[in-house]
Formats: structure tokens, sequence, C-alpha cells
């Protein structure tokens, strides 16, 4: 079975000529439950039997312990040729997999047998597809994509829709978003809260507020119900640009129609505060939400936990954090990246690498952003080794470093005479095919050879020819 053959990337068209070829495709609208018609009063109720518990898939559980894409369609290939039928749950997992690792080529040739094996796929794998396409900057595709759903015998819904739009957004493509956007009635679509939601969103991030709200005004003469999310999107803009007044009045208006401001709404309200000097009006706040229904989350606590950090009140920012697990709440990682930052920021890694090892102890798992921060922290303060010791610890978690952070570690090894841990870093970065531009290694050359010119152009002209 020849199903991952090289194919001729396609070539795209502009989202006008697709939005056209999209009006003149069928079957292209909303998907609408239909309500079961009543049941007859005599018969008691239907009870449903408990379903029986689903074997493991063989193919997807040793997919999961894969995490080279390569060696993951190798292994497909292995259970077909040992007669393994592979059905839906497979070809979505592979997909999955391979389009987390942007290798798209392959998700496209993978759609392409399903579609001449006719096996139905389901909208979510395509709205998870999209969204990886939005996340590698390749909105075009999104956009084809959910043009080409119908050849794979599914049907379209505003969820799809929206997440067209959202991607576009996303993708600082907003114009083109409001193009779609205003043909979707043509596709059979009534846009809903999130839609609207997501042009408001749209507009405000390239700081047309004017846009935004004709959208919103829109919103309201179409009877869709703003939602929470729609307030807190313009609270936000007009408090992340000194507006706090005007954001404060938009919050009273959305109290008066009965919308319930959540937390997020209030830790934006905190944040225009905070970014007018305004700390004990904003920690106020936090406390009197909970008069108002509205009980402080972690994200309430971390706009005073980052204003602390900012104006280099890193202790008051320790303290903080002892305060929020007096209150019983369990910091996530968030909260001690927030630390773990502004801590190596001042140069006081040993107390930030205090804080790394309390968060593992407290059952709190590192993400690859305070990894990051750690070994950066180390590397700017010329504490290597240490760095070194994070790294690896990364490494083991599976998170995977930026290419300035290996270079910048190799390089200061190599200065403090480690160049067998310099090495191991190299082998480190082969493994994920990162590789040192030219510049970087003309200077690592220079550091490892000291005052050895000969050797070092010598060194420099092999490499450049290598």
């Amino acid at each position: 079975m020849k199903l991952l053959h090289p194919i001729i990337p396609p070539t795209y068209k502009p989202l006008s000529n697709i939005i056209n070829h999209l009006f003149k495709s069928q079957s292209f609208h909303t998907f609408q439950h239909q309500k079961p018609s009543p049941k007859p009063h005599h018969k008691p109720p239907h009870k449903h039997p408990k379903k029986p518990f689903r074997k493991p898939i063989p193919f997807i559980t040793d997919l999961k312990q894969i995490q080279d894409p390569d060696q993951s369609i190798s292994l497909f290939h292995e259970y077909h040729q040992s007669g393994f039928k592979h059905d839906y749950p497979s070809y979505s997992s592979l997909i999955y997999k391979l389009a987390r690792s942007r290798k798209f080529e392959a998700v496209e040739n993978i759609l392409d047998y399903m579609k001449t094996r006719n096996i139905r796929c389901r909208e979510a794998l395509f709205i998870g597809l999209m969204k990886h396409y939005g996340k590698s900057r390749l909105p075009d595709k999104a956009v084809e994509l959910f043009g080409r759903m119908q050849f794979f015998n599914c049907v379209r819904t505003l969820q799809s829709f929206n997440t067209v739009l959202d991607v576009l957004v996303d993708n600082e493509r907003s114009a083109d978003a409001n193009v779609m956007f205003k043909s979707g009635a043509k596709l059979g679509f009534r846009p809903n809260s999130v839609s609207f939601n997501v042009m408001i969103k749209g507009w405000l991030k390239k700081g047309e507020w004017d846009h935004a709200r004709q959208v919103f005004d829109e919103m309201i003469e179409r009877k869709v119900e703003p939602t929470v999310v729609t307030y807190n999107c313009q609270i936000g803009f007009l408090c992340r640009n000194g507006e706090f007044d005007k954001g404060k009045k938009l919050f009273e208006e959305m109290r008066e129609k009965r919308i319930h401001p959540n937390e997020v709404t209030y830790a934006l309200l905190m944040e225009g505060l905070c970014s007018l000097g305004k700390y004990e009006e904003a920690k106020k706040m936090m406390f009197d939400m909970e008069y108002q229904g509205c009980r402080p989350r972690l994200v309430n606590y971390g706009v005073l936990m980052s204003d602390l950090g900012r104006r280099g009140k890193i202790d008051e920012g320790k303290a903080l954090l002892l305060e929020i697990k007096k209150r019983r709440f369990k910091p996530d990682v968030v909260m001690y990246n927030i630390l773990i930052n502004y801590l190596c920021k001042e140069g006081r890694t040993a107390e930030a690498y205090k804080v790394l090892v309390e968060m593992q102890i407290g059952g709190c798992d590192p993400n690859a952003a305070t990894y990051r921060t750690m070994v950066d922290g180390f590397l700017r303060a010329e504490e290597f080794e240490e760095g070194l010791k994070v790294l690896n610890a990364m490494l083991m978690s599976k998170h995977c470093p930026r290419l300035e952070t290996f270079t910048c570690l190799i390089m200061g090894l190599v200065k403090s005479g480690k160049i067998d841990e310099a090495c191991f870093i190299l082998e480190e970065m082969e493994k994920r095919k990162m590789r040192l531009d030219l510049g970087s290694w003309n200077a690592l050359v220079t550091d490892a050879c000291g005052g050895d010119r000969g050797f070092v152009a010598l060194t420099r002209e092999l490499v450049s020819v290598h």
C-alpha cells in the first residue's frame, strides 16, 4: 500500500477565489439536530444499557509512545503489513501526531488515501487540523481544508466556520476574516456569539476600536446575545490602552444587562489599575469581587504578582505566593513562572532555582517556559554548569530549548573549558535536527582553539566546505 507517496505542493488561490468556489458547493448548510418525536405516554422510558468497555486499539497505544513522526509512519505500515485493519481512529490519531510535528505533506497524503477509500471523517478532525494550520501560519490551507470537507462525507457546522474565522484572525488576516464572515449567510450559516466575538477580537487586535464597535452594534441588531467574552475583549482593549474609566463603564453596562462578570473580567480591570500605578486599588478590587459573587482565582493573583515583579518588589511577590497558599489555593505553573522570571531578571538565580524545586515538591510540574526561563537566567549570570543541569532536566521532560539557548550554553561551556559537555549539547541538537549557523561555528572554533590561528583557519575552512 503506497499511502505516503510524494505529492506536489498545491498552489493556493486568493481567499476571495476560494470563497467564491465555496458558494457553488452544495450541502454546506449548518447542521441542525432534529427534535425527536414524542413517545407514547404508556410506554416506560427506555433505559440504555451501559456501554461495554472499549478495548484499547494496539496501534494507537504504540503510537502514543513514539516521538519521531517518521517512526509513527513506519509503525502504521508495519501494522498494515501484519494484517491489521486500520480504520478511522487509527487514521485520525496518526494525522494528529503528524500535524503536531508540522508534517503536513504526509497529512495531505493520508487524507487523499482516506478519500479514495471513502472513509468518513468527523468534523472534529478537520477542526483540529485547521487549528494546527493556523498555529503553523498557514491560514490559506485551513480555508482550503474547510472547503474540501464535503468530499470526506463530512457535514460542516458553525463550529468549523468559526474555527476558520479564528485562524484568519490569529494570523493577522482580519480583512479576509471579515469577507468570510459577511459571506456566512451564502454558505448557509447564521453567525452566533462566538462568530461575533472572533470578529471583535480581530479588529481589536489591529487596534480598530470603531470597527469592533460596529460588529458589536451589528450583533445587537441581529438579536445575538453578547456574552461575558464579548465584553471582556472590549474591556481588555480599553484597559491596555490606558482608558480604564471607559472599561469600567462597559463593566457596569454588562452588569446592568445581567451578564455576570467572571474572574477574567476583574483581572482585566485589575491590570488597567496596575498600569496606572494603582496597585492597592487593584488588590482591593480582587477582594471586593467576592462580595459581588465572583470568587478570586489564580489569574487575579497573577495580575498582582506580575505588577510586583515589574516594579522590582520581588520579596512582596514571594509573600503573595505564601498568602495564596494560606488561602488554600494551589499555585499553578503560571504563578511560579512569573516569580521565577522576575527573580532571574534580578540576577537572583539561586532563589529562582529554589522556587523551581519547591513547585515540583508541591506537585506542580514545570512547563517548557519554566525551564527556558531558568536556563536563560543561569546563562545571563554565566552559571553555565547550573544551566546545563536544568537543560538536562528539560530534555528528560521532553521539552525542547530554543536554538539561541543551545548556542549560548555551548559558547559558555567552551569558554569554561567544558568541551565534553559542549559536545553533549551538540549531539542533543543533532537529534532534534537543530544546527549552529556559520557565525556561531566560527565563534565556537575560535574559543575552542585558543591562540592557534593556523588550526582555527583550517577548521573554519573545513566547516565552510562541509
